[in-house]
Protein backbone atom coordinates (compact mmCIF):
# COMPACT_ATOMS: atom_id res chain seq x y z
CA UNK A 1 0.00 0.00 0.00
CA UNK A 2 3.26 2.53 0.55
CA UNK A 3 3.09 3.02 -3.50
CA UNK A 4 -0.35 4.36 -4.31
CA UNK A 5 -0.82 7.56 -3.92
CA UNK A 6 -4.61 7.81 -3.30
CA UNK A 7 -6.60 6.53 -0.45
CA UNK A 8 -9.94 5.61 0.41
CA UNK A 9 -10.91 5.35 3.95
CA UNK A 10 -14.30 4.03 5.13
CA UNK A 11 -14.75 5.52 8.59
CA UNK A 12 -18.05 4.56 10.36
CA UNK A 13 -20.06 4.08 7.24
CA UNK A 14 -18.50 7.39 5.93
CA UNK A 15 -16.40 7.36 2.81
CA UNK A 16 -13.33 9.97 2.22
CA UNK A 17 -10.36 10.02 -0.25
CA UNK A 18 -7.33 11.44 0.22
CA UNK A 19 -3.88 11.50 -0.26
CA UNK A 20 -1.27 9.00 1.30
CA UNK A 21 0.80 12.24 2.17
CA UNK A 22 -2.41 13.94 3.90
CA UNK A 23 -2.38 10.87 5.84
CA UNK A 24 1.39 10.79 6.82
CA UNK A 25 1.57 14.19 8.25
CA UNK A 26 2.07 13.24 11.27
CA UNK A 27 4.30 10.25 10.73
CA UNK A 28 3.77 8.60 14.87
CA UNK A 29 0.24 8.56 14.14
CA UNK A 30 -1.93 5.44 13.55
CA UNK A 31 -3.02 7.17 9.98
CA UNK A 32 0.31 7.04 8.60
CA UNK A 33 1.30 3.56 9.94
CA UNK A 34 -1.66 2.04 7.91
CA UNK A 35 -0.57 4.04 4.60
CA UNK A 36 3.23 2.51 5.54
CA UNK A 37 1.79 -0.48 6.26
CA UNK A 38 3.45 -0.53 9.75
CA UNK A 39 0.05 -1.19 11.25
CA UNK A 40 -2.98 -4.07 11.28
CA UNK A 41 -5.17 -2.49 13.01
CA UNK A 42 -7.95 -1.49 10.16
CA UNK A 43 -8.78 -3.99 7.70
CA UNK A 44 -7.87 -3.29 4.32
CA UNK A 45 -11.81 -4.49 2.03
CA UNK A 46 -12.51 -3.87 -1.53
CA UNK A 47 -9.88 -1.55 -2.03
CA UNK A 48 -10.49 0.62 0.57
CA UNK A 49 -9.94 0.65 4.75
CA UNK A 50 -12.39 0.60 7.44
CA UNK A 51 -12.29 2.16 10.21
CA UNK A 52 -14.64 1.40 13.21
CA UNK A 53 -14.95 4.82 14.55
CA UNK A 54 -17.01 8.00 14.22
CA UNK A 55 -17.25 8.92 10.66
CA UNK A 56 -18.77 12.53 11.20
CA UNK A 57 -16.06 13.51 13.65
CA UNK A 58 -13.56 12.39 11.25
CA UNK A 59 -14.60 14.84 8.62
CA UNK A 60 -12.91 17.75 10.97
CA UNK A 61 -9.78 15.00 11.29
CA UNK A 62 -9.25 15.25 8.04
CA UNK A 63 -9.77 19.27 7.74
CA UNK A 64 -7.12 19.29 10.31
CA UNK A 65 -4.63 16.95 8.01
CA UNK A 66 -5.38 19.22 5.17
CA UNK A 67 -4.67 22.23 6.44
CA UNK A 68 -2.86 21.80 10.12
CA UNK A 69 -5.35 23.90 11.71
CA UNK A 70 -8.43 23.96 13.86
CA UNK A 71 -11.33 25.55 12.73
CA UNK A 72 -14.61 24.34 13.80
CA UNK A 73 -18.63 25.49 13.19
CA UNK A 74 -20.06 28.14 15.13
CA UNK A 75 -22.70 25.20 16.52
CA UNK A 76 -19.88 23.46 17.49
CA UNK A 77 -20.25 21.34 20.88
CA UNK A 78 -18.37 17.78 20.73
CA UNK A 79 -14.99 19.19 22.29
CA UNK A 80 -14.67 16.09 24.23
CA UNK A 81 -15.57 13.30 21.38
CA UNK A 82 -13.00 15.37 18.89
CA UNK A 83 -10.63 14.88 21.58
CA UNK A 84 -11.20 11.44 22.41
CA UNK A 85 -10.81 10.57 18.37
CA UNK A 86 -7.40 12.95 18.03
CA UNK A 87 -5.74 10.57 20.70
CA UNK A 88 -6.94 7.17 19.20
CA UNK A 89 -5.11 8.32 15.36
CA UNK A 90 -2.20 9.37 17.32
CA UNK A 91 -2.70 13.16 16.77
CA UNK A 92 -1.83 14.40 20.17
CA UNK A 93 -1.09 18.22 18.68
CA UNK A 94 -4.78 18.00 17.49
CA UNK A 95 -5.94 16.42 21.15
CA UNK A 96 -4.26 19.27 23.02
CA UNK A 97 -5.30 21.76 20.93
CA UNK A 98 -8.86 20.37 21.47
CA UNK A 99 -8.65 20.42 25.16
CA UNK A 100 -8.00 24.23 25.26
CA UNK A 101 -11.65 24.47 24.41
CA UNK A 102 -12.02 28.19 25.26
CA UNK A 103 -9.69 29.28 22.98
CA UNK A 104 -11.87 27.63 19.91
CA UNK A 105 -15.45 28.52 21.04
CA UNK A 106 -17.04 31.23 18.96
CA UNK A 107 -17.73 34.51 21.06
CA UNK A 108 -20.88 36.28 21.06
CA UNK A 109 -20.58 39.76 19.92
CA UNK A 110 -23.20 42.45 20.88
CA UNK A 111 -23.42 45.71 19.08
CA UNK A 112 -26.07 48.87 20.61
CA UNK A 113 -27.27 51.59 18.31
CA UNK A 114 -28.34 54.76 20.19
CA UNK A 115 -30.67 57.31 17.94
CA UNK A 116 -32.04 60.34 18.91
CA UNK A 117 -33.95 63.40 16.91
CA UNK A 118 -33.70 66.64 18.45
CA UNK A 119 -35.51 69.26 16.44
CA UNK A 120 -33.77 69.16 12.78
CA UNK A 121 -30.73 66.76 13.73
CA UNK A 122 -30.20 63.29 14.62
CA UNK A 123 -27.72 62.07 17.20
CA UNK A 124 -25.81 58.56 16.70
CA UNK A 125 -23.91 56.56 18.72
CA UNK A 126 -22.75 52.71 18.17
CA UNK A 127 -21.08 50.95 20.93
CA UNK A 128 -19.98 47.46 20.03
CA UNK A 129 -18.05 44.94 22.07
CA UNK A 130 -15.79 43.94 19.35
CA UNK A 131 -13.12 46.98 18.26
CA UNK A 132 -12.40 45.28 15.58
CA UNK A 133 -15.77 45.57 14.21
CA UNK A 134 -16.25 49.04 15.22
CA UNK A 135 -13.08 50.14 13.33
CA UNK A 136 -14.44 48.46 9.78
CA UNK A 137 -17.64 50.21 10.41
CA UNK A 138 -15.74 53.73 11.11
CA UNK A 139 -14.46 52.88 7.33
CA UNK A 140 -17.88 52.50 6.21
CA UNK A 141 -19.61 55.73 7.25
CA UNK A 142 -18.81 59.14 6.51
CA UNK A 143 -20.31 62.62 7.45
CA UNK A 144 -20.21 65.29 5.00
CA UNK A 145 -20.88 68.82 5.65
CA UNK A 146 -21.45 72.08 3.79
CA UNK A 147 -24.16 75.26 3.75
CA UNK A 148 -27.07 75.53 1.91
CA UNK A 149 -30.34 77.70 2.05
CA UNK A 150 -33.37 77.21 3.20
CA UNK A 151 -34.59 74.33 6.03
CA UNK A 152 -36.13 71.48 6.42
CA UNK A 153 -34.65 67.54 6.45
CA UNK A 154 -35.96 67.84 2.20
CA UNK A 155 -34.02 70.76 1.32
CA UNK A 156 -32.36 70.13 -2.08
CA UNK A 157 -29.16 68.76 -2.12
CA UNK A 158 -26.39 71.85 -2.78
CA UNK A 159 -24.52 70.66 -5.79
CA UNK A 160 -23.23 73.60 -6.44
CA UNK A 161 -21.57 73.86 -3.17
CA UNK A 162 -18.98 70.98 -2.35
CA UNK A 163 -19.31 69.09 0.59
CA UNK A 164 -16.47 68.38 2.82
CA UNK A 165 -15.61 64.89 4.40
CA UNK A 166 -15.74 64.90 8.89
CA UNK A 167 -13.98 63.25 10.92
CA UNK A 168 -16.36 60.46 13.12
CA UNK A 169 -15.88 61.18 16.97
CA UNK A 170 -14.76 58.21 18.62
CA UNK A 171 -14.36 58.15 22.24
CA UNK A 172 -13.22 55.20 22.48
CA UNK A 173 -11.98 52.26 20.57
CA UNK A 174 -15.76 50.64 21.09
CA UNK A 175 -17.73 53.50 20.20
CA UNK A 176 -18.04 56.00 17.76
CA UNK A 177 -20.37 59.17 17.64
CA UNK A 178 -21.89 61.01 14.38
CA UNK A 179 -24.95 63.24 13.73
CA UNK A 180 -26.62 64.36 10.53
CA UNK A 181 -29.58 66.96 9.59
CA UNK A 182 -29.32 70.88 9.58
CA UNK A 183 -27.96 73.74 12.09
CA UNK A 184 -28.73 77.12 12.14
CA UNK A 185 -25.62 78.81 11.03
CA UNK A 186 -26.35 82.99 10.16
CA UNK A 187 -29.57 84.72 7.85
CA UNK A 188 -31.12 82.02 5.72
CA UNK A 189 -27.93 79.71 5.56
CA UNK A 190 -27.91 76.59 7.53
CA UNK A 191 -25.23 74.04 7.81
CA UNK A 192 -26.05 70.69 6.56
CA UNK A 193 -24.26 67.06 7.47
CA UNK A 194 -25.28 64.19 5.77
CA UNK A 195 -24.43 60.72 6.35
CA UNK A 196 -23.29 58.20 3.42
CA UNK A 197 -22.83 54.46 4.49
CA UNK A 198 -20.69 52.10 1.50
CA UNK A 199 -21.50 50.51 -0.09
CA UNK A 200 -24.95 52.06 -1.08
CA UNK A 201 -23.30 55.92 -2.65
CA UNK A 202 -26.45 57.91 -0.84
CA UNK A 203 -25.95 61.15 0.90
CA UNK A 204 -28.52 61.12 3.57
CA UNK A 205 -29.51 63.90 5.67
CA UNK A 206 -32.78 62.58 7.13
CA UNK A 207 -32.04 61.11 10.68
CA UNK A 208 -35.18 58.52 9.74
CA UNK A 209 -33.31 57.25 6.53
CA UNK A 210 -29.97 57.25 7.95
CA UNK A 211 -31.15 55.00 11.20
CA UNK A 212 -32.87 52.52 8.53
CA UNK A 213 -29.83 52.59 6.31
CA UNK A 214 -27.74 51.61 9.45
CA UNK A 215 -29.40 49.05 10.42
CA UNK A 216 -29.99 47.34 7.32
CA UNK A 217 -26.47 47.11 6.97
CA UNK A 218 -25.82 45.34 10.36
CA UNK A 219 -28.29 42.93 9.27
CA UNK A 220 -26.54 42.13 6.67
CA UNK A 221 -23.13 42.15 7.92
CA UNK A 222 -24.40 39.07 9.98
CA UNK A 223 -25.82 40.51 13.18
CA UNK A 224 -29.66 39.81 14.41
CA UNK A 225 -31.81 42.10 16.17
CA UNK A 226 -32.81 41.07 19.98
CA UNK A 227 -34.12 44.13 20.96
CA UNK A 228 -35.53 47.85 20.94
CA UNK A 229 -36.21 50.26 23.61
CA UNK A 230 -36.58 53.81 24.65
CA UNK A 231 -34.36 54.53 26.66
CA UNK A 232 -35.84 57.37 30.06
CA UNK A 233 -34.28 60.53 29.82
CA UNK A 234 -35.30 64.19 29.39
CA UNK A 235 -35.03 63.51 25.47
CA UNK A 236 -36.25 60.01 24.19
CA UNK A 237 -33.10 58.05 22.91
CA UNK A 238 -34.08 54.72 20.97
CA UNK A 239 -31.83 51.89 21.64
CA UNK A 240 -30.95 48.83 19.08
CA UNK A 241 -29.25 46.32 20.45
CA UNK A 242 -28.36 43.63 17.72
CA UNK A 243 -25.65 40.24 18.27
CA UNK A 244 -23.89 37.70 16.34
CA UNK A 245 -21.78 34.62 16.91
CA UNK A 246 -18.39 35.67 15.80
CA UNK A 247 -16.09 32.53 14.31
CA UNK A 248 -12.80 31.81 16.27
CA UNK A 249 -9.56 32.41 15.39
CA UNK A 250 -8.14 29.08 13.84
CA UNK A 251 -5.52 27.35 15.61
CA UNK A 252 -2.60 26.39 13.67
CA UNK A 253 0.35 23.56 14.33
CA UNK A 254 3.63 23.64 12.81
CA UNK A 255 4.94 20.67 11.93
CA UNK A 256 8.76 19.73 12.09
CA UNK A 257 10.08 18.96 9.18
CA UNK A 258 13.95 18.86 9.49
CA UNK A 259 15.89 16.02 8.61
CA UNK A 260 15.60 13.20 11.34
CA UNK A 261 12.98 14.61 12.94
CA UNK A 262 10.37 12.62 14.53
CA UNK A 263 7.63 14.37 12.02
CA UNK A 264 5.84 14.98 15.67
CA UNK A 265 4.43 18.55 15.49
CA UNK A 266 6.12 21.63 17.74
CA UNK A 267 3.77 22.62 20.28
CA UNK A 268 3.80 26.47 18.75
CA UNK A 269 0.15 28.05 18.28
CA UNK A 270 -0.74 30.54 15.84
CA UNK A 271 -4.04 32.58 15.25
CA UNK A 272 -5.47 33.07 11.68
CA UNK A 273 -8.24 34.52 10.87
CA UNK A 274 -11.42 32.51 9.78
CA UNK A 275 -13.65 35.66 8.85
CA UNK A 276 -16.84 36.36 10.90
Amino acid sequence: MSGREVITLSVGGVRFVTRASTLQQFPESRLARMVNDDGREFKLVNGEFFVDRDGALFSYIMDFLRTLQVSLPTDFSDYQRLQREAEFYGLYPLASLLSQEHLLKPRLEVLEVRFSLQEMQAFFRIFGSCSTTIEALAEQITVFTGQQSGQGWNSPFPSQKPLIPLPLERPSHHDMVFLCGTEYSAGDQFVARYVSIKPDNRKLINGTNVLGLLLDTLLKDGFRLISTRTVASEEKVECYTFERMKRAAGLAIMVNQTPGSSGVAQARRSQVQKGK
